[in-house]
């Protein structure tokens, strides 16, 4: 029986926001759903659908083996709740650039 992919993206064919401290830092109809193995699924977001505007760049950095080098941004007290893979490994290249974000902060 062949082993499921580490990491699966997936559309996703609904609108999906998310508000931090009762913003509404991500709205997008566009985004993607990565699923990695032992990890819950995280939703990517294309720049333009992100309040960059509201992000600080952080000097956190870390690195994956499946998808590469991280970069990470803060919004005021909430450090390093966004980040993106700038230049990922060749077969995570549908995620460059884009925006994933802890989602549910309000909650």
């Amino acid at each position: 029986m062949p082993q499921a992919p580490r990491i699966e993206l997936h559309p996703v064919n609904q609108r999906v926001q998310v508000h931090v401290d009762g913003n509404l830092l991500a709205d997008s109809t566009q985004a993607l759903e990565l699923r990695e193995t032992g990890y819950p699924p995280r939703h990517y977001f294309p720049r333009e659908d992100v309040r960059m505007d509201l992000l600080t760049l952080s000097e956190t950095t870390t690195h994956c083996p499946f998808k590469g080098t991280t970069v990470y941004f803060s919004l005021g007290d909430n450090k390093d709740i966004a980040w993106s893979y700038e230049e990922p490994i060749e077969s995570m290249q549908s995620i460059a650039g884009m925006m994933a974000l802890y989602e549910n902060l309000d909650d």
